[in-house]
């Protein structure tokens, strides 16, 4: 039901030991398969580029969790990344950061990321192995510099020999400290909800319930939260953002500048989303309950208001009380438990 995608790129022999002939010893990298989930698409991060080793994902596990890569040595990647909330930050309507600092958006799920071809609510990123400096360089996150952490690292006997083994060298740049972030991040892969084993035919199946709230998610939220990654990519604004909001917050236009992309913001995943409350890119809603209240009733009207949204009079989703209850069933067969409780993406 799955297919693999070897990692077979070559890669620098690593040279660890002399035998009593001085011949050198060589240890090979040992490769660690990405197993692809058949009811995905392509993943578009290039895995030929930094192929994956078993001592590059350790190595990007203890970068993952090692709050040194702030500049109050407080405040790592698991942080904000929280597994059992399905990698948000749990309890958290907006990012936390250094002394206690708050951001302005929720923290996006850390999953399936080799899929994606940006990241963050507002695109600003365009390649995995740059996403750690966007939240370390960010003076509400983890506030610290580049060759700063390379200096704490360096300073360290672990990570030298923790480089070396990933890497044949015990050299340490920023290269190869966020190759090995994405290495970790690339293994990350949620895929096996009661909806995936449904829909791969592994002998599960759903209620009538689930059923219904699938046809009803099928006809009104999968134009948006299409395929089974459950979402398109795309940036729309959703019309949950007020005038005030806007004013505060202009989204996917602060990238681009350009005023049509005003109150825009990255479709989320919906994949874990019964733990990865509270929702919205500011994190208002609280619950799902919540979420499809707005969308049935508090849509606001904006010039950049997304045509899908708009169609409707007044603008949003018809949805009666019924039809709310059959989408939550629904939603909550997204839910990988595996995923959320898997010791091998877990904090040490």
């Amino acid at each position: 039901m799955k297919f693999i995608l070897a990692i077979c790129a070559g890669l620098t022999v690593f040279c660890f030991a002399c035998t009593d002939s001085s011949e050198p010893i060589v240890k090979q990298p040992v490769h660690v398969n990405v197993s692809l989930p058949s009811n995905f698409p392509e993943p578009i991060y290039d895995l030929s580029a930094n192929p994956l080793t078993e001592d590059g994902i350790v190595l990007g596990k203890m970068l993952f969790y090692d709050p040194q890569l702030s500049r109050n040595n407080a405040i790592s990647c698991g942080f904000c990344h929280i597994q059992p909330a399905g990698f948000t930050h749990h309890g958290h309507d907006l990012s936390h950061g250094v002394d206690d600092k708050l951001g302005r958006r929720n923290s996006l799920p850390v999953q399936n990321l080799i899929w994606y071809k940006n990241f963050f609510w507002d695109g600003g990123v365009h390649n995995l192995d740059l996403v750690p400096l966007n939240a370390i360089g960010n003076p509400v996150e983890m506030d610290e510099e580049p060759e700063q952490i390379l200096m704490k690292l360096r300073a360290q006997d672990k990570y030298k020999a923790q480089f070396k083994a990933a890497f044949g060298t015990e050299e340490i740049t920023s290269t190869r400290l966020l190759q090995s972030l994405s290495q970790f991040m690339a293994t990350m892969i949620s895929a096996n909800s009661k909806y995936d084993k449904y829909v791969r035919n592994e002998g599960i199946e759903l209620t009538q319930e689930e059923l219904d709230g699938h046809e009803l998610f099928t006809q009104k939220c999968a134009p948006c939260h299409a395929t089974d990654l459950f979402t398109d990519q795309t940036f729309r604004n959703n019309g949950y953002s007020t005038a005030s909001d806007l004013l505060k917050d202009q989204g996917r236009e602060e990238i681009t500048l350009n005023p049509d992309d005003r109150g825009k913001f990255k479709v989320p995943s919906l994949r874990n989303i019964e733990y990865t409350a509270p929702y919205m890119h500011n994190g208002k809603l609280k619950t799902l309950q919540q979420v499809l209240d707005f969308y049935a009733a508090g849509v606001q009207v904006s010039p950049t208001l997304d045509p899908i949204i708009g169609a409707n009079t007044p603008p949003g989703i018809p949805l009666n009380e019924d039809e709310k209850k059959k989408i939550i069933a629904f939603l909550k067969t997204l839910t990988d438990e595996q995923f959320l409780s898997d010791r091998k993406f877990a904090e040490y």
